[in-house]
């Protein structure tokens, strides 16, 4: 195959034959922050058995998603200022050094700063990998090329629990982030031999003030939805100091970046429709993951009576059905547009969280095991639409900052769905038992936290255990109820903001190769 290098003048990334050992680097990258939480979590009575600290563990898992979702934007700007390689060399040093530190953990607050450190690797990582695909790829191939980085987190999903299991329970827990390290670095040194970029070197003007705002305004938000309801109640002073503190910074960031030379977050990102209405879009597709993905598990096994493994089974058919529709999603959106595509993909979505609503109390494990596996194809579909969408509207030196943008509203989104989701099923489960008949209360958990801590331990019998998944039956279908609406908003936003023919860039400049798009002159 003949290398095809950027055009001189025009910065990008050479397409030649050495695609291939790019995107398995790009892929092992990925695995290293997909498989990250999946494999930690199995190894919690390991890693508190030895460090203490139960009531903090939560954050070793909130911590991580903070500064992760945080720092996104950023990433993307950055990548665009100075290329995707060094960003991307840099952040999985951040991730293995965090990584490494982790395993020297001397107890739970460490633990904690540690996997703050993996966090801030973690938004470089998932900035660039997703802006390189764009880059590397013509456009008729970067959904076959989603798929294949979709399949990594449903490889993770599958693998993680039981290697992270393996490792704690025959080696040491340490070892789960020891592991990272030799993948680490198979990866970088496969992206500093293979991915050749042409960057024009200029002077660039740091936007600091916007990029501290941005970091405040964004990490007061994450913070206050992972405590509000669980920390302090939401109505609480110290959840409306830390939202004020949020709206403050975010008024900072919109004042800092009309005035910046080269802003972290550009205003014309939300002038023009396709990227707003790809990022709100995104923001949606957060909400419809974070809902199954967080109690879709516990309905497995408090209401079907599955084990941790076969409850976990059901929510990997989410992470099969993902990609296998990224993977087809190019001849939808060649055909039909990104903007029809993404309403196909969330028409799906609707659809699926809406028949999972008919189900009986106590369903066959295959209805929702199919219903999930659809759920992931229409969650695909919507992926690919809001990363590969606004990529194709922006050359090279813009791609960074809106893969980047896209990438922190879906974040932002998760975060927001646990909150949302979870007040809904709290609030249920807590009417519920307080409800419950004077003659079973004696047999039932007094809170939520104790219905928590019977997952997988226990089985109440009789009455009150038929009353319990009852209850917890009704608590994850309103939250199926609440992804209805997410749903209905997010098809309402792709409808009426997203334009049904996004203008592709088909220049040099959008390519990085010196050739046009093919779908460039009537856009898709």
């Amino acid at each position: 195959m003949k290398a095809r290098a950027p055009a001189p003048g025009v910065p990008g990334v050479r397409r030649d034959a050495h695609r291939r050992p790019v995107l398995i680097a790009l892929m092992v990258t990925m695995a290293l922050s997909a498989m990250d939480n999946t494999i930690v979590a199995t190894a919690v009575p390991q890693v508190v058995r030895d460090l203490g600290g139960f009531t903090l563990f939560s954050w070793v898992f909130s911590g991580y998603l903070l500064t992760q979702t945080v720092s996104i934007p950023i990433y993307g700007k950055l990548a665009d200022q100075w290329g995707r390689k060094p960003i991307l060399i840099a952040g999985t040093v951040i991730f293995l050094t965090g990584s490494a530190l982790c395993a020297s953990s001397w107890d739970m607050v460490s633990l904690i700063g540690f996997r703050m450190l993996q966090g801030l690797g973690a938004g470089s990582i998932m900035a660039t990998v997703n802006t390189l695909a764009g880059d590397l790829y013509e456009l008729k191939d970067r959904g076959r090329v989603q798929g294949w980085l979709s399949s990594v987190w449903g490889i993770s999903a599958v693998f993680g629990p039981t290697l992270g299991g393996s490792l704690a329970q025959y080696a040491s827990w340490r070892w789960i982030f020891l592991i990272n390290l030799p993948l680490g670095a198979v990866a970088i040194a496969m992206i500093a031999r293979y991915l050749h970029e042409q960057v024009t070197r200029t002077r660039h003007r740091i936007d600091a003030a916007g990029a501290v705002a941005v970091l405040v305004a964004a990490g007061a938000l994450v913070f206050g939805l992972l405590q509000g309801g669980t920390a302090w109640a939401w109505l609480s002073p110290p959840s409306i100091a830390v939202f004020a503190v949020a709206a403050a910074a975010a008024a900072a960031a919109v004042y800092a970046e009309r005035r910046a030379a080269e802003p972290i977050l550009p205003p014309w990102l939300w002038r023009r429709r396709a990227l707003s209405g790809s990022a709100l879009t995104a923001l949606g597709l957060g909400l419809l993951v974070i809902g199954p993905t967080t109690f879709l598990p516990t309905y497995g096994q408090l209401v079907l009576g599955l084990g941790a493994v076969a409850a976990g089974a059901v929510l990997a058919t989410m992470s099969f059905g993902w990609p296998l529709a990224t993977s087809q999603s190019a001849k939808l959106f060649l055909r039909l547009g990104f903007r029809d595509t993404a309403l196909i993909g969330a028409g799906i979505c609707l659809v699926t969280v809406a028949v999972f609503l008919a189900f009986p109390v106590v369903s066959p494990v295959w209805q929702p095991a199919v219903d999930t596996f659809v759920l992931g194809g229409g969650l695909g579909l919507l992926s690919v639409c809001t990363v590969v969408g606004p990529q194709s509207t922006v050359g090279w030196s813009q791609r960074g900052v809106v893969t980047g943008s896209v990438m922190f509203c879906r974040y932002l989104g998760q975060s927001l769905g646990a909150a949302i989701f979870g007040a809904i099923f709290n609030a249920t489960l807590n009417a519920k038992l307080r409800a419950a008949p004077g003659s079973l209360r004696a047999g039932l958990p007094h809170s939520v936290s104790a219905v928590s801590a019977t997952i997988g331990r226990t089985t109440i019998p009789g009455a009150a255990g038929a009353y319990l998944r009852d209850a917890i039956s009704a608590a994850t279908h309103n939250v199926y109820a609440g992804l209805v609406v997410a749903s209905v908003v997010t098809i309402a936003v792709i409808a009426v903001i997203i334009p049904r023919r996004m203008a592709t860039a088909g220049s040099a400049l959008a390519a990085g190769s010196g050739e046009p798009d093919p779908a460039a002159q009537q856009g898709v």
